[in-house]
C-alpha cells in the first residue's frame, strides 16, 4: 500500500477551482501532488477567503461528474485520481462566513450609507470652508441655465455669442491664438451647444474646417479648430509678426 503513495516529486497537476458560495469565482490553479489535502485548503484559503476548519472539498472530473470527496486532511493530494482540467470544488460549511448570502457578489445586498436632510443641511455650518455638492449643483444651476441636471442643452452658451460673428478677428486662449472667426451656432456631432469655428492666422489647429466628416467652414490644412464661446475674444486682433521677438 506505501508503494501507492509514492509520487514523483516534480509532479503536479492544473485544476479550475470553484466556490460554493461565490458563483462568479472561477481559478485555474496548479498544485504540487505533493500537497497534503491540508496544505492544498490552506492555499485555497488565501484564493476564497474560506478557513481551512471550513473548508470541504470536492473533485469533478473533466465531464462534471464527481470523483471524490477530499475528507483525510492527511493524505496527499495525489493519492485521488488527478489530471489536468479537473475541477475542484470548494464547500463553505461556515453558515456565518464572509462569503455566505451572496453579498460579497450582489452589491444590492450591501446597506447603503445615508443621511438625513437635516445633518445634511449641517454640514455647512460644521465646515464653512467646504461647499457641498448640492449647494455646488445649486450655484452651478443658477450660473448655467443651459445645463439642466448636469447635462448641456442646445443652447448652452448661446448668450456668449451675441457679440461674435463669422469675420471677426479673435484671439483664442489659450495661447492667445489669433484668427478669423468662419463659423458661430451649434455642431451636433460634436457636442450640445453653441460653438465658434476659428481659421488661425498659423498652423495651429486640428483640421480644415471639417468636423467628423461635417464641413462647417474652409480654410487652409491645420488652420482649423471648434471651440467653446467662452475661450473667444473678438476685437482688434491683427495677425502677430512672427519677427516681432527678435526685434529689440
Amino acid at each position: 500500500m506505501a508503494n501507492l503513495l509514492q509520487i514523483p516529486t516534480d509532479d503536479s497537476v492544473l485544476l479550475r477551482v470553484s466556490h460554493s458560495n461565490l458563483k462568479s469565482f472561477s481559478a485555474d490553479v496548479r498544485f504540487s501532488l505533493q500537497m497534503t489535502v491540508e496544505s492544498v485548503k490552506e492555499k485555497l484559503w488565501k484564493k476564497s477567503g474560506t478557513s481551512v476548519d471550513s473548508m470541504s472539498l470536492e473533485l469533478f472530473d473533466d465531464t462534471g461528474a464527481k470523483v471524490s470527496d477530499l475528507n483525510d486532511n492527511s493524505k496527499p493530494f495525489g493519492f485521488y485520481s488527478l489530471h489536468d482540467g479537473y475541477r475542484l470544488n470548494i464547500l463553505d460549511l461556515d453558515p456565518s462566513s464572509v462569503t455566505a448570502g451572496g453579498w460579497l457578489e450582489d452589491t444590492s445586498l450591501v446597506e447603503k450609507y445615508s443621511i438625513s436632510e437635516e445633518a445634511y443641511d449641517k454640514l455647512g455650518g460644521k465646515f464653512p470652508y467646504l461647499c457641498t455638492f448640492r449647494k455646488y449643483k445649486e450655484k452651478f444651476a443658477s450660473q448655467n441655465p443651459s445645463v439642466v441636471e448636469n447635462k448641456i442643452t442646445d443652447n448652452y452658451m448661446e448668450d456668449l455669442c451675441a457679440n461674435i460673428k463669422v469675420g471677426d478677428r479673435c484671439e483664442v486662449e489659450p495661447g492667445e491664438k489669433r484668427g478669423v472667426v468662419k463659423f458661430v451656432g451649434r455642431a451636433e456631432n460634436i457636442a450640445p451647444g453653441f460653438w465658434i469655428g476659428v481659421q488661425y492666422d498659423e498652423p495651429l489647429g486640428k483640421h480644415d474646417g471639417t468636423v467628423r466628416g461635417k464641413r462647417y467652414f474652409t480654410c487652409p490644412s491645420l488652420h482649423g479648430a471648434m471651440v467653446r464661446p467662452e475661450k473667444v475674444k473678438v476685437g482688434d486682433y491683427p495677425e502677430k509678426d512672427p519677427f516681432e521677438e527678435d526685434e529689440i
